[in-house]
């Protein structure tokens, strides 16, 4: 982007070169999209221009279970599946189903019982307040998120969120805008940054904390809490338990007469319109006994330098980068279009999805035969189980950005690729091909280097074409 913003007047010099070569299957940080190819002055490449066939009839045949992009190709799922099903007479909501075309139609893989895994911020309810509002997902509604709870908080500028602490940690990453922190630690020296799109912060069970917008804007943040029970509602608020004290105590705590608190406020303020602070350093106490803090309660995510992948970028951090966040770790995921995120597992935590832009679509193997699979849109929340294998998918046409989130102190995975690679040839022949040893020296020659390539993008860069028996729209 950096290189872009320089030479604004070689964009579509740019944007050509790197269109180029992602079609020669190179790996280059291209936004693969109808609207990069328009910017560059191209024509849009069959994939974006092939007339669809609607998969939503009985005459459809699909033994590949192909990703369906029921949102970008305008359709309406119907409950088809190569010649199963029949149409529907009864209410339907038209709108959600094109969200989750796999719970309409799933794939013939799926199988057996499971709890949802997917739960959309637009179903939360909103509490709006002045100059900001907030909305969570907890374990109250997203039965599957014990470990994790969120919430999504907007402050326009100057809007604070007022002093304040939790039994849980807090780890958070900022979506939009620009945010003021401060907090102190366990023994007393204060913490203050301003932080942008992109950025974390962590502070630990207690820690006691403000935030504030700063842009013309003000800011959007994601908080991820580490026990899936949490509530906003059951925050330690100051101006709360100030209201729940008694004058005479408050003015022995601070050494001052009574009249002094005559005005307190009556309740907990939570998010109000406050003054606009100046810079860090005019706005750094400066008592006697002020100390700062030895901690660093913030993380510049965006700015890490990411793992290129076949088919995206992969950011981590955890408590070896980010030494404060003890009880949570994450990464920031890019997938292109047409990449997945490769079929893997977590074993030590729940895997706490988040989707910022994108459309995708995820099967969670739970064992014993079971297999469900979710679709998700920018503001849903997933949950992957831990140890359970899954992989996600993009199907529409612009990256997927997905924050992975986990109730841990590192991220860990294990990839299926890799995890072939690094076993003996004749046992993972004898496993999968002992029928078929043509095709099982095909796949071998695939995986014996153990490559682990957390976003891939198949060689062709194609999805693989479904059966041609289908009825065009």
């Amino acid at each position: 982007m950096q290189l872009l913003r320089s030479y604004g007047s070689s964009i579509p010099q740019l944007l050509l070169a790197g269109l180029v070569l992602s079609d020669l299957g190179l790996a280059v940080p291209v936004q693969d999209s109808p609207r990069q190819y328009l910017l560059a002055g191209l024509d849009l490449p069959p994939k974006y221009t092939k007339k669809v066939k609607s998969p939503y009839n009985p005459d459809y045949r699909d033994p590949l279970d192909s990703a369906v992009d029921a949102v970008g190709n305008k359709l309406d799922p119907l409950p088809y599946r190569n010649g199963l099903g029949a149409s529907v007479l009864g209410p339907w909501n038209w709108e959600r189903s094109r969200q989750s075309p796999d719970l309409v139609r799933p794939p013939s893989t799926d199988h057996g019982n499971m709890n949802n895994m997917r739960w959309s911020f637009a179903d939360s309810h909103v509490r709006i307040e002045e100059g900001g509002w907030t909305r969570q997902t907890t374990v109250r509604e997203l039965g599957s998120s014990v470990d994790l709870a969120s919430v999504n908080m907007r402050l326009d500028k100057g809007v604070i969120r007022e002093l304040h602490w939790h039994k849980e940690a807090e780890w958070a990453y900022v979506l939009d805008g620009e945010v003021r922190i401060t907090a102190i630690d366990y023994e007393g020296g204060n913490f203050m940054d301003d932080l942008k799109k992109g950025d974390l912060w962590y502070f630990p069970s207690g820690v006691p904390h403000s935030l504030q917008g700063l842009s013309d804007n003000g800011t959007e943040f994601l908080l991820v809490f580490d026990d899936g029970n949490f509530s906003e509602e059951s925050t330690f608020i100051l101006s709360d338990w100030l209201a729940h004290t008694p004058k005479s105590v408050i003015s022995k705590n601070f050494n001052l007469a009574p009249e002094v608190f005559n005005h307190l406020p009556k309740g907990e303020k939570y998010i109000f319109q406050g003054s606009y602070p100046g810079s860090l350093e005019d706005e750094q106490p400066s008592g006697k006994n002020v100390k700062k803090s030895k901690y660093n309660f913030s993380h510049r995510m965006l700015d890490q330098e990411p793992k290129l992948t076949s088919g995206g970028e992969v950011r981590i951090t955890d408590s070896k980068n980010f030494p404060i966040s003890k009880t949570v770790a994450a990464a920031h995921v890019t997938i292109q279009p047409g990449a997945i995120r490769e079929m893997h597992w977590h074993p030590n935590a729940d895997e706490w999805n988040f989707f910022i832009r994108g459309r995708g679509r995820v099967t969670i193997f739970a064992a014993e035969g079971t297999a469900r699979t979710f679709d998700y849109v920018p503001g849903d929340v997933g949950i992957v189980p831990r140890n359970m294998g899954h992989f996600v998918e993009n199907i529409g046409d612009e990256p997927i950005e997905m924050l992975e989130v986990f109730k841990a102190d590192e991220f860990r995975d294990f990839s299926l690729f890799q995890w072939m690679g690094e076993t003996p040839k004749k046992l993972v022949v004898d496993h999968l091909f002992k029928d078929d040893p043509k095709n099982g020296e095909i796949f071998w020659d695939k995986v014996k280097n153990a490559e682990k390539d957390e976003v891939t993008l198949p060689d062709s860069g194609k999805e693989i074409p479904a059966s041609d028996n289908t009825d065009e729209l």
